[in-house]
């Protein structure tokens, strides 16, 4: 009898034990369930202000469109559009990415914007930033597009003074300076800065005291681009993640869509985090009816495409 009763106690407390378990997976889940949710009507809601459409057709070297659910390599153009020097309507930063979730990396390669090229619709030789004053977005994709010989799948256009919020958002970012300079009352120290926003701005916007000159720009701009990148895709920012879509929603135009930056952060998000990144570094300067241009060393150029076109998986 004694033996029964500490039986139905002993079965009593295991029963209390796995509801007590129980209890709390269902509060994870809930949890979970609930951040997920209020995340997507966040990036829904945000992305109403940050979705454009371009008038473009599909890319003459594609044979077949982009399936991001069957994980395609792609492309995607970031203009970097900056207003503060004087040169509103002009694309200030211009680095193409390649993404392949089957080598799990992304190329960064960032294009001198006084490259000088041809002007896809405008039928002219100019500098490439032009192209953006001339035609916008459309045609400063179709320009990058004839000039890299690869397929641009997709754009995003970022306000530069922007970057501070997107910056700030994900908690600062990391960079590494090989010189120590000072720019709009900042102090920044050879090797390793923690930024904030607008520390962030004043480092990319030190040019003319730069013995690289653009091209020491251009370094520090992938350096603030792919900071941004590995901090967004980081377990940490997950908790901002409404301070970070209310920075894109403000300051990013993009044609992905919503339903594509799901399957994005689903299936890519492996290349995304592992970032290679390239240059040029062969051109040189060349003043053409009184005008300083970057002209394009020819065999460098080819190098640099046929390596993103195989990144991208193209004949």
């Amino acid at each position: 009898m004694a033996g029964e009763r500490k039986k139905r106690i002993h079965e009593k407390k295991k029963r209390s034990f796995w509801k007590w378990i129980v209890g709390i997976v269902m509060v994870l889940v809930l949890g979970i369930s609930g951040m997920t949710y209020s995340m997507y009507n966040s990036f829904s809601a945000n992305l109403k202000e940050t979705h454009v459409n371009i008038n473009r057709d599909q890319s003459k070297q594609r044979a077949k469109q982009v399936n991001f659910e069957k994980r395609d390599p792609f492309s995607i153009l970031l203009l970097g559009v900056d207003s503060r020097e004087g040169e509103n309507g002009r694309s200030d930063t211009i680095i193409v990415l390649t993404i392949n979730p089957n080598s799990k990396d992304t190329k960064m390669l960032s294009i001198p914007r006084d490259t000088y090229t041809e002007i896809v619709g405008h039928n002219t030789n100019d500098k490439l930033n032009h192209a953006y004053a001339f035609g916008g977005i459309k045609m400063s994709m179709d320009s990058v597009e004839h000039l890299l010989n690869i397929p641009i799948d997709y754009v995003a256009e970022i306000n530069m003074d922007g970057f501070s919020d997107m910056i700030d958002a994900v908690g600062g970012i990391t960079v590494n300076s090989s010189r120590a300079f000072e720019q709009n009352g900042y102090q920044f120290k050879v090797g390793t800065n923690k930024l904030d926003g607008k520390a962030a701005l004043a480092f990319i916007r030190n040019r003319h005291d730069d013995p690289e000159g653009d091209f020491g720009r251009q370094e520090r701009q992938r350096q603030l681009i792919s900071g941004i990148i590995k901090e967004a895709v980081s377990v940490d920012s997950l908790l901002n993640y409404k301070d970070i879509f209310n920075s894109l929603g403000k300051n990013v135009q993009t044609n992905l869509t919503f339903s594509e930056m799901m399957k994005l952060l689903q299936n890519y998000q492996d290349s995304i985090s592992n970032i290679d990144q390239l240059r040029f570094e062969k051109g040189g300067g060349e003043i053409i009816n009184g005008i300083w241009y970057y002209k394009m060393d020819e065999k460098e150029l080819m190098g640099i495409s046929k390596e993103l076109r195989n990144h991208l998986e193209l004949p």
